[in-house]
C-alpha cells in the first residue's frame, strides 16, 4: 500500500510535494532510470535530507525539482512537482526562470565553479535583487553587503569588492548562501554544500544555513552522503537506492530504529569513538547498473536477508507506522497495526 510520506500532516499544505517522479537518461547503453518513482514532501521551515551512495539519484532528484535536467539525454518522463500547489512540470522555460532564485534557490557543492570568476562578489549577490525584485544598482549593492554581513562574512564591504578567487572556500560558500537566501525563497536545495570545506568550516556553514532557514521559514532539501550532517541538520530523511526511496521517516527513528537493511548498513558503516567504538561493517558489493537493474528488489544482491521473493518481486512502499514507510519485503521493524 502506498501512502503519503507525511500522512500525519495532511491538513498542512506542503511547500514542495513530489509524486511519482521519474527522470530517465536515454543513452547508447540503454535507459538510465536515475529517478524511478520518487514521492516526497517538505513543509515550511522543515529540513528533509536525502541520503544514499553516489549514483543513487539524490542530485538528479534535486535537479529535476529545479527543472535543470540536460535534455538530451535526460528527460522527466512522468510525475508531478508541486511548489505551493503549482505543478512546475507544466510551466514554460520563462516561468521557471522567474521561479529559480526567487521561490526556489539551490546551493551547489563547489562554489568556485558556480560563481562567475570575472565578476565581483557584491555584483553577483546584488544581481539577485536586480533581476527578481527590480532594485536599482545602488540599492542592490547595499542589499548585497547586508546579506554578506548576515552570513557572518568579516569586512563585508571589502569582500563585496573581491573576486571569487580572492575568498576562502568557506567565504565563497557563505556568499552562495547569501545569494540563495536573498529573496527569502520558499525552498532551498543544498546539494552536498560542505563537501569541499574542512570540518570546522563545515559546522559553521551548516549552522548558518539552519539558522537562516528557520528565521525565514524556508524549507530545505539537503542532499548528502554524510549521516553526521543528517543527524545535525534534518527533521526527516529519505534514503535512496538505485533511483528509489527505500525508507522515509523522521531523523530520530532513522537512527534508533532503521527498517531497511540498506539504511542499517549505512549506519553500521559509520565510525564511532570512545566507549561506543566498534569495527566498521561495510556494505558488501556494489550498487547495480541503472541500465541493467536486477529483477525484484534492487538491493537484493547485496542484502544478507534476501530471499527468492526479494530477488523476483519488487517491493512496494509499506507503512510501518504513521510517519515511517519502507520499501522492503522483510523490514527490520515490525509493522504497527495502527499504521
Amino acid at each position: 500500500m502506498k501512502t503519503s510520506p507525511n500522512n500525519e500532516r495532511t491538513g498542512e499544505k506542503p511547500v514542495l510535494r513530489v509524486r511519482d517522479l521519474r527522470t530517465h537518461f536515454f543513452t547508447g547503453q540503454g535507459v538510465v532510470k536515475a529517478v524511478d518513482g520518487v514521492d516526497l514532501e517538505i513543509h515550511q521551515g522543515e529540513t528533509l535530507g536525502i541520503v544514499g551512495e553516489s549514483g543513487s539519484g539524490k542530485s538528479v532528484t534535486a535537479l529535476s525539482v529545479m527543472r535543470l535536467i540536460a535534455s538530451p539525454p535526460g528527460q522527466i518522463v512522468s510525475g508531478s512537482i508541486e511548489l505551493g500547489g503549482e505543478d512546475l512540470l507544466i510551466l514554460d522555460a520563462a516561468a521557471m526562470r522567474h521561479i529559480r532564485g526567487r521561490r526556489i534557490s539551490m546551493i551547489f557543492q563547489d562554489p568556485l565553479a558556480s560563481l562567475n570568476p570575472v565578476l565581483r562578489i557584491g555584483f553577483q549577490v546584488g544581481e539577485i535583487f536586480r533581476h527578481h525584485l527590480g532594485f536599482d544598482r545602488g540599492r542592490a549593492a547595499s542589499e548585497a553587503v547586508r546579506m554578506l554581513k548576515a552570513m557572518d562574512i568579516p569586512s563585508p564591504e571589502m569582500r563585496a569588492r573581491a573576486y571569487p578567487h580572492q575568498l576562502s572556500g568557506g567565504m565563497r560558500q557563505r556568499a552562495m548562501i547569501a545569494m540563495a537566501l536573498s529573496c527569502k525563497p520558499e525552498l532551498l536545495i543544498a546539494d552536498e554544500p560542505t563537501t569541499a570545506l574542512d570540518v570546522t568550516v563545515q559546522v559553521q556553514v551548516l549552522n548558518l544555513m539552519k539558522q537562516a532557514c528557520r528565521e525565514q521559514g524556508t524549507a530545505m532539501l539537503l542532499i548528502t552522503h554524510d549521516m553526521g550532517v543528517v543527524a545535525h541538520m534534518c527533521d526527516r530523511v529519505a534514503v535512496m537506492y538505485a533511483g528509489r526511496i527505500v525508507e522515509y521517516t523522521d531523523v530520530t527513528t532513522l537512527f534508533e530504529q532503521p527498517a531497511h537493511p540498506y539504511t542499517a548498513g549505512l549506519l553500521q558503516s559509520l565510525p564511532r569513538l570512545g566507549g561506543n567504538a566498534r569495527r566498521l561493517t561495510p556494505i558488501e558489493g556494489q550498487p547495480p547498473l541503472l541500465t541493467r537493474l536486477p529483477p525484484g528488489c534492487a538491493y537484493a544482491p547485496r542484502c544478507p536477508r534476501a530471499t527468492e521473493l526479494c530477488r523476483t518481486v519488487s517491493p512496494e512502499p509499506t507503512p510501518l507506522r504513521a510517519d515511517h514507510q519502507v520499501r522492503c519485503h522483510f523490514p527490520l521493524v515490525a509493522t504497527s497495526k495502527a499504521a
